[in-house]
Protein backbone atom coordinates (compact mmCIF):
# COMPACT_ATOMS: atom_id res chain seq x y z
CA UNK A 1 0.00 0.00 0.00
CA UNK A 2 1.20 3.46 -0.77
CA UNK A 3 0.32 6.42 1.46
CA UNK A 4 -0.69 9.94 -0.39
CA UNK A 5 2.79 11.06 0.63
CA UNK A 6 3.99 8.92 -2.52
CA UNK A 7 6.35 7.32 0.24
CA UNK A 8 6.27 3.53 0.84
CA UNK A 9 4.64 2.72 4.01
CA UNK A 10 5.74 -0.59 6.46
CA UNK A 11 3.82 -2.09 9.48
CA UNK A 12 6.83 -0.38 11.58
CA UNK A 13 7.49 3.09 10.04
CA UNK A 14 5.56 5.90 8.23
CA UNK A 15 7.39 8.40 6.27
CA UNK A 16 5.88 11.17 5.11
CA UNK A 17 6.74 14.51 3.06
CA UNK A 18 7.11 17.70 5.99
CA UNK A 19 8.15 21.21 5.98
CA UNK A 20 10.55 22.08 9.13
CA UNK A 21 10.13 25.08 10.51
CA UNK A 22 12.57 26.94 12.58
CA UNK A 23 10.81 29.02 14.79
CA UNK A 24 12.89 31.13 17.69
CA UNK A 25 13.14 28.28 19.90
CA UNK A 26 15.08 24.93 20.61
CA UNK A 27 12.00 22.87 19.41
CA UNK A 28 11.11 21.64 15.88
CA UNK A 29 7.45 22.58 14.15
CA UNK A 30 6.66 20.62 10.95
CA UNK A 31 3.48 20.94 8.78
CA UNK A 32 2.06 18.06 7.21
CA UNK A 33 -0.73 15.67 5.65
CA UNK A 34 -1.14 12.17 6.30
CA UNK A 35 -4.37 10.18 5.95
CA UNK A 36 -6.96 9.31 8.43
CA UNK A 37 -6.08 5.75 8.80
CA UNK A 38 -2.16 6.86 9.13
CA UNK A 39 -3.13 9.50 12.01
CA UNK A 40 -5.07 7.00 13.79
CA UNK A 41 -1.59 4.23 13.87
CA UNK A 42 0.73 7.16 15.53
CA UNK A 43 -1.28 8.82 17.51
CA UNK A 44 -3.67 9.09 21.08
CA UNK A 45 -5.09 11.29 23.02
CA UNK A 46 -3.66 11.76 26.71
CA UNK A 47 -7.13 12.20 28.72
CA UNK A 48 -6.40 13.99 31.93
CA UNK A 49 -6.50 11.52 35.17
CA UNK A 50 -5.02 11.18 38.18
CA UNK A 51 -3.05 7.59 39.28
CA UNK A 52 -3.15 5.99 42.57
CA UNK A 53 -0.51 8.29 44.45
CA UNK A 54 -3.07 11.48 42.98
CA UNK A 55 -0.15 11.99 40.25
CA UNK A 56 -1.53 14.29 37.45
CA UNK A 57 -1.40 12.62 34.23
CA UNK A 58 -2.68 13.63 30.53
CA UNK A 59 -4.25 17.13 29.64
CA UNK A 60 -7.30 16.38 27.71
CA UNK A 61 -10.85 16.60 28.23
CA UNK A 62 -13.48 14.75 27.87
CA UNK A 63 -15.07 12.94 25.25
CA UNK A 64 -18.01 15.12 23.42
CA UNK A 65 -20.14 12.79 21.80
CA UNK A 66 -22.36 14.55 19.95
CA UNK A 67 -19.62 16.21 18.40
CA UNK A 68 -17.57 13.65 17.72
CA UNK A 69 -21.04 11.84 15.76
CA UNK A 70 -21.91 14.91 13.59
CA UNK A 71 -18.03 15.22 12.67
CA UNK A 72 -18.34 11.64 11.27
CA UNK A 73 -21.45 12.17 9.89
CA UNK A 74 -19.55 15.25 7.84
CA UNK A 75 -16.02 12.83 6.85
CA UNK A 76 -18.28 10.08 5.72
CA UNK A 77 -20.16 12.58 3.24
CA UNK A 78 -19.44 13.89 -0.23
CA UNK A 79 -16.94 16.70 -1.19
CA UNK A 80 -15.17 16.63 2.19
CA UNK A 81 -13.41 19.60 3.30
CA UNK A 82 -10.70 18.75 6.39
CA UNK A 83 -8.85 22.45 6.40
CA UNK A 84 -8.15 22.46 10.06
CA UNK A 85 -4.89 20.94 11.19
CA UNK A 86 -4.54 18.71 13.86
CA UNK A 87 -1.84 19.93 16.40
CA UNK A 88 0.31 16.55 17.38
CA UNK A 89 3.44 16.33 19.99
CA UNK A 90 6.14 14.06 18.78
CA UNK A 91 8.34 12.11 20.54
CA UNK A 92 12.19 12.66 20.02
CA UNK A 93 11.68 8.79 17.60
CA UNK A 94 10.50 10.95 15.40
CA UNK A 95 13.62 11.54 12.34
CA UNK A 96 13.47 14.48 9.90
CA UNK A 97 15.80 13.88 6.64
CA UNK A 98 16.10 17.29 4.66
CA UNK A 99 15.34 16.52 1.05
CA UNK A 100 18.09 16.82 -1.52
CA UNK A 101 17.80 19.72 -4.22
CA UNK A 102 16.06 23.05 -4.17
CA UNK A 103 14.88 24.10 -0.64
CA UNK A 104 11.86 26.80 0.00
CA UNK A 105 13.49 30.51 -0.15
CA UNK A 106 12.81 31.11 2.90
CA UNK A 107 16.14 30.55 5.57
CA UNK A 108 13.69 28.85 8.26
CA UNK A 109 12.14 26.45 6.32
CA UNK A 110 13.47 23.04 5.10
CA UNK A 111 11.71 20.73 3.28
CA UNK A 112 12.14 16.71 3.62
CA UNK A 113 10.59 13.71 5.29
CA UNK A 114 9.73 12.60 8.46
CA UNK A 115 10.31 9.20 9.98
CA UNK A 116 7.72 8.24 12.29
CA UNK A 117 7.78 5.02 13.85
CA UNK A 118 4.45 3.06 14.29
CA UNK A 119 5.14 -0.46 15.62
CA UNK A 120 1.69 -1.76 16.83
CA UNK A 121 3.55 -3.80 19.69
CA UNK A 122 4.82 -0.85 20.77
CA UNK A 123 3.93 2.39 22.66
CA UNK A 124 2.35 5.47 20.17
CA UNK A 125 4.87 8.26 19.45
CA UNK A 126 2.35 11.26 18.93
CA UNK A 127 -0.08 12.76 21.55
CA UNK A 128 -2.84 15.09 20.51
CA UNK A 129 -2.70 18.27 21.57
CA UNK A 130 -5.63 19.89 19.85
CA UNK A 131 -7.93 18.30 17.27
CA UNK A 132 -8.77 15.28 19.87
CA UNK A 133 -12.88 15.42 18.92
CA UNK A 134 -12.00 15.47 14.76
CA UNK A 135 -9.11 12.33 15.57
CA UNK A 136 -11.95 10.98 17.66
CA UNK A 137 -14.22 11.28 14.72
CA UNK A 138 -11.81 10.14 12.07
CA UNK A 139 -11.52 6.84 13.75
CA UNK A 140 -15.16 5.69 13.98
CA UNK A 141 -15.45 7.24 10.23
CA UNK A 142 -15.38 5.03 6.89
CA UNK A 143 -13.11 7.27 5.19
CA UNK A 144 -9.94 6.23 6.53
CA UNK A 145 -8.01 7.38 2.82
CA UNK A 146 -9.18 11.25 3.88
CA UNK A 147 -5.87 13.42 3.79
CA UNK A 148 -6.05 15.39 7.07
CA UNK A 149 -3.54 18.34 7.55
CA UNK A 150 -1.16 17.97 10.84
CA UNK A 151 0.91 20.72 12.41
CA UNK A 152 3.47 19.00 14.57
CA UNK A 153 6.35 19.78 17.53
CA UNK A 154 8.87 17.22 18.36
CA UNK A 155 9.07 17.50 22.34
CA UNK A 156 9.38 14.65 25.09
CA UNK A 157 8.71 16.74 27.97
CA UNK A 158 4.80 16.43 28.72
CA UNK A 159 4.74 19.97 30.57
CA UNK A 160 5.44 21.43 27.04
CA UNK A 161 2.66 19.33 25.80
CA UNK A 162 -0.04 20.87 28.29
CA UNK A 163 1.40 24.07 27.96
CA UNK A 164 0.63 23.85 24.33
CA UNK A 165 -2.59 22.56 24.78
CA UNK A 166 -3.91 25.63 27.34
CA UNK A 167 -2.28 28.21 24.77
CA UNK A 168 -4.25 26.67 22.04
CA UNK A 169 -7.34 26.13 23.77
CA UNK A 170 -7.17 30.16 25.12
CA UNK A 171 -9.72 31.48 22.62
CA UNK A 172 -11.70 28.08 22.38
CA UNK A 173 -12.89 28.04 26.71
CA UNK A 174 -11.69 25.12 28.25
CA UNK A 175 -13.86 23.78 31.49
CA UNK A 176 -12.47 25.83 34.30
CA UNK A 177 -12.09 23.19 36.28
CA UNK A 178 -9.34 21.42 33.76
CA UNK A 179 -7.20 24.66 33.30
CA UNK A 180 -7.42 24.96 37.00
CA UNK A 181 -5.54 21.24 37.77
CA UNK A 182 -3.40 21.77 34.55
CA UNK A 183 -1.99 25.04 36.31
CA UNK A 184 0.47 23.51 39.08
CA UNK A 185 1.88 21.04 36.51
CA UNK A 186 3.10 23.96 34.25
CA UNK A 187 6.12 26.08 35.30
CA UNK A 188 6.78 28.27 31.46
CA UNK A 189 5.52 31.73 30.75
CA UNK A 190 2.06 31.92 30.86
CA UNK A 191 -0.26 34.65 29.47
CA UNK A 192 -1.27 36.44 32.82
CA UNK A 193 -5.30 35.52 32.44
CA UNK A 194 -3.93 32.03 33.04
CA UNK A 195 -0.78 32.26 35.72
CA UNK A 196 -3.04 34.64 37.68
CA UNK A 197 -4.38 31.50 38.98
CA UNK A 198 -1.38 28.76 39.13
CA UNK A 199 -0.38 29.89 42.79
CA UNK A 200 -4.49 29.69 44.14
CA UNK A 201 -4.68 26.09 42.35
CA UNK A 202 -1.35 24.60 43.33
CA UNK A 203 -2.88 25.54 47.33
CA UNK A 204 -6.07 24.29 46.19
CA UNK A 205 -4.47 21.00 45.57
CA UNK A 206 -2.13 20.66 48.94
CA UNK A 207 -5.38 21.66 50.71
CA UNK A 208 -6.51 18.60 49.25
CA UNK A 209 -3.87 16.60 49.31
CA UNK A 210 -2.73 16.86 52.96
CA UNK A 211 -4.25 15.01 55.48
CA UNK A 212 -3.58 17.66 58.06
CA UNK A 213 -5.84 19.87 55.96
CA UNK A 214 -9.26 20.14 56.83
CA UNK A 215 -10.18 20.23 53.50
CA UNK A 216 -8.44 16.52 53.03
CA UNK A 217 -10.36 15.25 49.96
CA UNK A 218 -13.38 17.17 50.15
CA UNK A 219 -12.44 19.26 47.39
CA UNK A 220 -14.30 18.48 43.62
CA UNK A 221 -11.78 19.06 40.92
CA UNK A 222 -12.03 18.00 37.10
CA UNK A 223 -10.66 14.46 37.64
CA UNK A 224 -12.35 13.67 40.62
CA UNK A 225 -14.75 10.38 40.31
CA UNK A 226 -17.54 11.27 42.25
CA UNK A 227 -18.74 7.45 42.25
CA UNK A 228 -15.32 6.78 44.37
CA UNK A 229 -15.00 9.80 46.23
CA UNK A 230 -18.58 11.23 47.39
CA UNK A 231 -16.91 13.41 50.49
CA UNK A 232 -15.45 15.50 47.41
CA UNK A 233 -18.04 18.53 47.92
CA UNK A 234 -16.53 21.85 47.45
CA UNK A 235 -16.26 23.35 44.00
CA UNK A 236 -12.34 24.31 43.31
CA UNK A 237 -12.85 27.13 41.38
CA UNK A 238 -14.39 29.03 44.55
CA UNK A 239 -11.89 28.33 46.34
CA UNK A 240 -9.33 29.14 43.48
CA UNK A 241 -11.46 32.62 43.76
CA UNK A 242 -11.12 33.08 47.79
CA UNK A 243 -7.49 32.58 47.55
CA UNK A 244 -6.60 34.58 44.50
CA UNK A 245 -8.53 37.56 45.71
CA UNK A 246 -6.81 37.05 48.99
CA UNK A 247 -3.17 37.27 47.22
CA UNK A 248 -3.87 39.62 44.07
CA UNK A 249 -6.10 42.13 45.95
CA UNK A 250 -4.17 44.88 48.11
CA UNK A 251 -6.91 44.69 51.05
CA UNK A 252 -6.32 40.89 50.73
CA UNK A 253 -4.66 38.72 53.39
CA UNK A 254 -2.35 37.47 51.47
CA UNK A 255 -1.24 40.57 49.65
CA UNK A 256 1.63 41.05 51.66
CA UNK A 257 3.18 38.42 51.23
CA UNK A 258 3.83 38.51 47.59
CA UNK A 259 6.83 40.33 46.38
CA UNK A 260 5.75 42.17 43.00
CA UNK A 261 9.49 43.26 42.64
CA UNK A 262 10.95 39.83 42.87
CA UNK A 263 7.74 37.86 42.05
CA UNK A 264 8.17 35.77 44.60
CA UNK A 265 5.31 34.38 46.94
CA UNK A 266 5.62 33.19 50.38
CA UNK A 267 3.58 29.85 49.64
CA UNK A 268 4.33 28.09 52.54
CA UNK A 269 3.02 30.81 54.59
CA UNK A 270 0.30 30.87 52.75
CA UNK A 271 -0.54 27.80 52.91
CA UNK A 272 0.11 27.77 57.08
CA UNK A 273 -2.58 30.67 57.41
CA UNK A 274 -5.05 28.93 55.43
CA UNK A 275 -4.88 25.71 57.12
CA UNK A 276 -5.13 27.70 60.53
CA UNK A 277 -8.08 29.38 59.50
CA UNK A 278 -10.19 26.82 57.97
CA UNK A 279 -9.39 24.68 60.65
CA UNK A 280 -11.37 27.09 63.17
CA UNK A 281 -14.08 27.26 60.89
CA UNK A 282 -14.86 23.52 60.62
CA UNK A 283 -14.24 23.37 64.48
CA UNK A 284 -16.81 25.95 64.72
CA UNK A 285 -19.24 24.80 62.60
CA UNK A 286 -18.89 20.73 62.62
CA UNK A 287 -22.30 19.89 61.58
CA UNK A 288 -22.18 21.95 58.60
CA UNK A 289 -18.63 20.94 57.22
CA UNK A 290 -18.22 18.21 55.03
CA UNK A 291 -21.84 18.46 53.36
CA UNK A 292 -23.21 18.81 49.90
CA UNK A 293 -23.69 21.98 49.40
CA UNK A 294 -27.80 21.89 49.30
CA UNK A 295 -27.58 20.88 52.94
CA UNK A 296 -24.63 23.26 54.22
CA UNK A 297 -24.50 26.90 51.95
CA UNK A 298 -21.17 26.81 54.14
CA UNK A 299 -19.90 23.75 51.45
CA UNK A 300 -21.64 26.28 48.99
CA UNK A 301 -19.87 29.12 46.69
CA UNK A 302 -21.75 31.44 48.45
CA UNK A 303 -20.47 30.35 51.96
CA UNK A 304 -16.97 29.73 51.18
CA UNK A 305 -16.50 32.84 49.11
CA UNK A 306 -18.25 34.92 52.59
CA UNK A 307 -16.01 33.13 54.54
CA UNK A 308 -13.15 34.28 52.11
CA UNK A 309 -13.96 37.38 52.63
CA UNK A 310 -14.17 37.37 56.20
CA UNK A 311 -10.86 35.63 56.18
CA UNK A 312 -8.93 38.61 54.74
CA UNK A 313 -10.32 40.73 58.05
CA UNK A 314 -9.21 38.43 60.35
CA UNK A 315 -6.00 36.79 59.42
CA UNK A 316 -4.96 40.92 57.48
CA UNK A 317 -4.43 42.28 61.48
CA UNK A 318 -2.35 38.70 62.49
CA UNK A 319 1.19 37.62 61.78
CA UNK A 320 1.59 34.21 60.80
CA UNK A 321 3.99 33.81 63.21
CA UNK A 322 2.09 34.77 66.80
CA UNK A 323 2.55 31.68 69.01
CA UNK A 324 -1.50 32.99 69.73
CA UNK A 325 -2.48 32.70 66.21
CA UNK A 326 -4.84 29.64 66.67
CA UNK A 327 -6.51 31.02 69.42
CA UNK A 328 -6.97 34.67 68.10
CA UNK A 329 -8.86 32.98 65.28
CA UNK A 330 -10.84 30.58 66.96
CA UNK A 331 -12.33 33.75 68.80
CA UNK A 332 -12.75 35.74 65.63
CA UNK A 333 -14.71 32.91 64.57
CA UNK A 334 -16.95 32.39 67.42
CA UNK A 335 -18.46 35.58 67.01
CA UNK A 336 -19.92 35.14 64.14
CA UNK A 337 -21.77 31.82 64.90
CA UNK A 338 -25.02 32.69 66.51
CA UNK A 339 -25.64 34.34 62.93
CA UNK A 340 -24.67 31.37 61.20
CA UNK A 341 -27.69 29.10 59.71
CA UNK A 342 -25.86 26.71 57.67
CA UNK A 343 -27.91 23.81 57.81
CA UNK A 344 -31.08 25.58 58.29
CA UNK A 345 -34.08 26.14 56.03
CA UNK A 346 -34.00 30.06 56.88
CA UNK A 347 -31.69 32.50 58.04
CA UNK A 348 -33.21 34.35 60.78
CA UNK A 349 -30.03 37.23 61.08
CA UNK A 350 -31.21 38.01 57.40
CA UNK A 351 -34.53 38.37 57.84
CA UNK A 352 -35.76 35.07 57.42
CA UNK A 353 -34.46 34.63 53.57
CA UNK A 354 -34.55 30.91 52.62
CA UNK A 355 -31.17 29.58 52.90
CA UNK A 356 -31.79 27.44 49.28
CA UNK A 357 -32.22 31.22 48.06
CA UNK A 358 -28.63 31.78 48.92
CA UNK A 359 -26.52 31.34 46.35
CA UNK A 360 -22.92 31.72 44.33
CA UNK A 361 -24.08 35.24 42.62
CA UNK A 362 -22.56 38.51 43.61
CA UNK A 363 -25.76 39.79 45.87
CA UNK A 364 -25.66 36.80 47.99
CA UNK A 365 -22.28 36.68 48.60
CA UNK A 366 -22.09 40.48 49.38
CA UNK A 367 -25.23 40.12 52.05
CA UNK A 368 -23.51 37.16 53.74
CA UNK A 369 -20.46 39.03 53.51
CA UNK A 370 -22.00 41.64 55.20
CA UNK A 371 -23.60 39.90 58.03
CA UNK A 372 -20.62 37.63 58.94
CA UNK A 373 -18.06 40.88 58.95
CA UNK A 374 -20.63 42.86 61.33
CA UNK A 375 -20.78 40.34 63.48
CA UNK A 376 -17.06 39.96 63.29
CA UNK A 377 -17.29 43.47 64.16
CA UNK A 378 -19.47 43.37 67.30
CA UNK A 379 -21.97 45.24 65.36
CA UNK A 380 -25.11 44.09 66.63
CA UNK A 381 -28.32 43.28 64.48
CA UNK A 382 -31.45 45.40 65.13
Amino acid sequence: MKTATNYPSSTNKLTVRALRVKQDGKIPVFSLFMTAGDLLRIAEISRIKRNKEGELLGYQRKQVSTHVDEITQYVDSTEVVFPNAIILAFGSQVKFKKGRGPQIGDAGCDTGSLEIPCDPNEPKVAWVVDGQQRTLALSKAKNKSLLVPVTAFVSDDFEVHRTQFLLVNKVRPLPKGLINELLPAINVALPPSLSKNRIPSYLCDLLNKDPDSPFYKIITRHTTDQRENRSAVIADNSLIEVIRNSLNQVHGCFYPYRNLASGEIEVETIFHLLKTYWKEVKKAFPEAWGLKPHKSRLMHGAGIKAMGNLMDRILGVLSPKDPELEVKIRESILKIKPVCHWTEQTWESLGGIRTKDIQNTHSSINLLTNLLVRAYAGIEEE
